[in-house]
């Protein structure tokens, strides 16, 4: 994980190589699984990460230009002009290790990771001078991008009221085994980066709750309970691939063990890493493609956890216990919040939309993201056939319903597309 890729150039300052930026969003992910991050806060943290390294990126390459006037509120970052000899790859990704060093809870493991980065550097060629001076305009990038993050509204959110579930037939209530309080109820309050509203994607209503036999929800309770009790091993194998649970707890006997898993969002950078790497992108457009992910990914989640606590719907599991079968279990653990929409299906739209954007529709790849976990890869024609088989996960996981899944995707698709439409970022290649 340390390796930061560079190697001995002809002139005196080592080239990066794309692959370092995966190194550090995969050191960002390893912390968030160490701190529990929930999914919509760590698209946060990957955004604002990225953008620092963007922007400097921006200052240095014409081929890409400023988020100035193409995010809300998006600071005129100023360019530190006085500070001369350093590399501007190295200042891009230390600018993304000094925002995450601020916004992440166990910022110095961040830091940690950044000396070891930084004593690699020193190994394959870059001296103390042009190092110092990289920090520097690093530091003086990331302070102005954390004054913006600052102001987003994320840290009033903790003196708005405690979230308390609604007692009422068909609303969302706690799931077992830990019955952990709902996440982010207040995230759709946060500035979104390029979205006009929360509201600006609304999807339809969720299918109306009925325990009428003959009505369309009680049909869909009745499909994921018979998907659960006669499940096809080949579904059984997708719904672990995509599961992506953060924090699952699994009863062992008198105790409650932790299971921490990274985040859907997470997954799909690392999607994107593989994508970057499989086509051989340049540093520079590879960080392009990485914020630009990771910038729908903070507006992807904004509107579908809008929806989640306005419709606030009850999970398969409480209600299948509670109207068809007392023993039911789904085969992954219900996330702490309400059902409809489904976050994976939005989520998994947007990135997939982003990322057909710049690699096209045809784009076959291997996902191997979370080997390291256990799972086996899994290979795709397209990122869109991976998106729709992250939703479909969900039904097979018995934690969504299919309107949730097919309502998610379509709100997805739209986000996906106006960040595209929004930021205008050239497809092009260097």
């Amino acid at each position: 994980m340390l390796l930061i890729a560079c190697k001995q150039p002809r002139s005196n300052a080592p080239e990066l190589k794309a692959i370092a930026i995966n190194n550090i969003l995969t050191a960002m992910t390893d912390i968030m699984i160490h701190d529990i991050t929930n999914p919509p806060l760590a698209a946060r943290f990957f955004a604002y990460s990225c953008l620092a390294g963007y922007e400097v990126v921006a200052q240095h390459d014409t081929a890409f230009k400023s988020m100035y006037q193409k995010l809300n509120g998006y600071p005129d970052i100023k360019k530190p002009d006085s500070i001369t000899g350093y590399s501007y790859q190295l200042a891009a990704l230390l600018a993304i290790m000094e925002t995450a060093k601020k916004l992440q809870p166990s910022g110095s493991l961040v830091g940690a990771y950044q000396q070891h980065f930084l004593d690699s550097c020193k190994r394959v060629g870059y001296d103390d001078a042009l190092i110092k001076n990289s920090l520097r305009y690093a530091g003086t990038i990331s302070k102005q991008i954390l004054a913006w993050a600052k102001a987003d509204g994320y840290n009033k959110i903790s003196n708005y009221p405690r979230y308390t579930p609604v007692n009422k037939e068909g609303c969302w209530y706690p799931t077992p085994p830990a019955f952990l309080q709902a996440v982010e109820p207040w995230f759709k309050t946060v500035r979104s980066f390029t979205l006009d509203s929360a509201t600006q994607f609304i999807p339809p209503p969720p299918v109306a709750f009925s325990t009428s036999r003959d009505a369309a929800f009680y049909k869909m309770l009745d499909a994921l309970y018979k998907e659960r009790i006669h499940q096809d091993p080949a579904h059984t194998a997708i719904a672990g691939f995509w599961d992506c649970n953060p924090f699952a707890v699994q009863d062992n006997g008198h105790l409650q063990v932790g299971l921490k898993k990274i985040s859907p969002g997470a997954h799909w950078l690392g999607i994107t890493g593989i994508a970057c790497l499989k086509t051989q992108k340049g540093f520079n457009q590879s960080l392009q493609i990485h914020t630009m992910v990771a910038v729908g990914l903070m507006d992807a989640f904004i509107c579908c956890w809008d929806e989640k606590f306005r419709s606030n719907r009850i999970r398969p599991e409480t209600a299948i216990r509670k109207y068809i079968d007392p023993g039911w279990e789904p085969l992954l653990q219900t996330p702490p919040f309400p059902e409809y929409l489904s976050g994976h299906s939005v989520i998994s739209a947007t990135s997939a939309t982003i990322l057909t954007h710049f690699f096209g529709d045809h784009f076959s790849y291997t996902d191997s993201v979370e080997v390291s976990y256990g799972l086996h890869p899994r290979s795709f024609t397209s990122f869109q056939q991976a998106a729709v088989e992250a939703g479909i996960s969900r039904f097979y996981g018995g934690i969504h319903f299919m309107d949730a899944i097919d309502n998610g995707r379509a709100q997805g698709l739209k986000v996906g597309q106006w960040v595209v439409d929004k930021v205008a970022l050239p497809a092009h290649s260097e």
